[in-house]
């Protein structure tokens, strides 16, 4: 039995799931006439009381398109110096939208509305104007550390005081939504654009969605035109988006209640000096006395699979996939390590 934890981006799609795909009417999107895609649409930006969305193939793209929106040469984006808009997108800050890039600390990834106020750059000619500040929740980096509308608000009401834009990455937002309990509407009330992926904890094969203003989609169809993100029928992976948000959220708890009994027995190993706080569906473990590269090796060995999350860490990710027959079976190969 192998057991896969490198993410939730490993799942197969369910019957359920492919069925609906395989079923799905289609129409060719760029032309605006797949109504499965359109569904989609509608569907999500309703869930968050936004007035709009584009579906993408990648949260990536969505999250780049929103820089470019909210950004325009010599301008700067605030955000935490782990986040997935920064480390993991390819330098597409840079090359997308030729913005600069001011990184913040925070714990477990998170920032707070204080450092954004003295991160703002001053009217003066020798710094890049703030046009945007990007949050990530659940935080990656962080171990799944969540956001909550608490922490949101004052950001974004320094934002409007400033004239900034307020952007999400939402990659697994419905996560921190079930652990915390609090409303998508509400979520949608706090930023300009919403980065939402389908193919993380919901378990679609591939697709994410920006969800923002009409004015900003509409500009956002140009930008995903021109970056080859254009899909014809694309109705049959829409159809697997609505399933999973038909579907797929309320389950959401499992994945995070084996996420924790999984970091208990991470912590009963010898060479795990720490278990970031388990928030959702990631457990970041770290390492003493044996190197990522090693450990990777040797649960290799037991059929586990995992990945390299710093110089002294390792990263695990339950997910649609990952039962309760595995996380027995995990717990039997690690206790003979």
């Amino acid at each position: 039995m192998i057991i896969d934890l490198r993410s939730d981006t490993v799942t197969k799609p369910t019957a359920g799931m492919k069925e609906a795909m395989f079923s799905a009417p289609v129409g060719d999107d760029v032309f605006g006439e797949d109504p499965t895609v359109n569904a989609l649409e509608e569907k999500a930006a309703k869930l968050f009381g936004m007035e709009a969305a584009i579906f993408c193939p990648s949260g990536t793209m969505t999250n780049q398109i929103a820089i470019r929106l909210h950004t325009r040469i010599q301008a700067e984006v605030i955000c935490h110096k782990y986040s997935h808009v920064y480390l993991y997108e390819g330098g597409g800050i840079m090359s997308n939208s030729l913005a600069s890039v001011k990184l913040l600390e925070g714990d477990l990834g998170k920032i707070t509305a204080d450092q954004v106020k003295a991160a703002i750059n001053p009217d003066d000619v020798h710094a890049p104007e703030t046009t945007l500040v990007s949050l990530e929740n659940t935080m990656n980096k962080g171990g799944g550390s969540i956001y909550t509308l608490d922490e949101i608000k004052p950001i974004k009401e320094l934002c409007i005081e400033n004239g900034l834009k307020l952007h999400l990455d939402g990659a697994r937002l419905f996560n921190a939504l079930a652990e915390s309990g609090e409303s998508p509407v509400a979520w949608g009330a706090q930023f300009d654009t919403i980065s939402i992926c389908l193919s993380k904890g919901l378990g679609c094969p591939v697709g994410s969605l920006l969800l923002g203003s009409k004015a900003d989609i509409k500009r956002a169809r140009k930008v995903r035109k021109s970056w080859g993100g254009g899909m014809r029928q694309a109705g049959f992976l829409a159809a697997a988006g609505i399933y999973a948000l038909d579907n797929h959220i309320d389950r959401l708890k499992e994945d995070h209640s084996r996420a924790r009994t999984l970091g208990e027995m991470l912590l009963k190993l010898p060479f795990i000096s720490e278990v970031f706080p388990v928030a959702t569906n990631i457990v970041i473990a770290r390492l003493d006395g044996i190197s990522p590269e090693e450990f990777l090796k040797i649960l290799a060995e037991k059929e586990i699979k995992a990945v390299k999350f710093g110089p002294d860490l390792v990263r695990f990710v339950t997910h649609l996939d990952f039962d309760d027959d595995q996380l027995e079976e995990f717990g039997k190969k690690v206790s003979q390590l």
